[in-house]
């Protein structure tokens, strides 16, 4: 360590910004990891399968979508709703257009509502976080395959709930560099 007080001084402040960046690198996943096993923020859990039990209950999910400020895609659930038994595998479409004249790339985030019925929420199959790229015109669905987990009937904060909204936001991304190089105009050749 440094005789000198402000030389020590900026190695300690050195050293405490070390550790905030280390921090804020690790608060990422650990607040991932926090939301998948609590279902915290409407956070889903992801199987690969269906699920082995189904109940004679039902719950009815409710579709929703929205585009981030500035995404040009026009995005909504091909139905507004489904009613299944807790434990019955789903199946729902969400349509994106894309008007424009170029190619657009946009990724989905989800949020589950309510909060209570996150953690028994299980996709199967999804779109969201897949950066999806739409030329000028298409139009493409995309499914959604998931469940109600039955274990939401003993739980103290999610037993009651009969109503579940799935809701997607498309926000939009970078084009790949692919795409990218293919939408640059192609300059003009100027003769003088």
């Amino acid at each position: 360590m440094p005789r000198d007080p402000n030389a020590r001084m900026a190695v300690k402040l050195a050293g405490v910004a070390v550790v905030m960046v280390s921090l804020s690198f690790a608060a990422v996943p650990f607040y991932d990891w926090f939301c998948r096993v609590t279902g915290y923020g409407g956070t889903t859990n992801v199987a690969e399968t269906a699920s082995d039990e189904i109940l004679d209950r039902t719950v009815t999910i409710r579709f929703d979508s929205n585009v981030a400020p500035g995404m040009p895609w026009e995005f909504k659930p091909v139905e507004r709703q489904v009613t299944l038994r807790i434990g019955e595998t789903g199946l729902a479409f969400y349509e994106a257009y894309n008007p424009t004249d170029q190619p657009v790339a946009g990724t989905a985030s989800y949020n589950v509502a309510p909060d209570a019925a996150g953690y028994y929420f299980t996709k199967i199959q999804c779109f969201c976080f897949e950066q999806q790229v739409l030329a000028p015109g298409e139009r493409v669905t995309m499914p959604v395959s998931f469940y109600v987990d039955p274990a939401m009937v003993t739980s103290r904060d999610a037993s009651k709930v009969k109503h579940i909204t799935l809701s997607y936001t498309f926000y939009q991304t970078e084009l790949p560099e692919e795409q990218a190089a293919l939408a640059a105009p192609v300059p003009s050749a100027t003769v003088n």
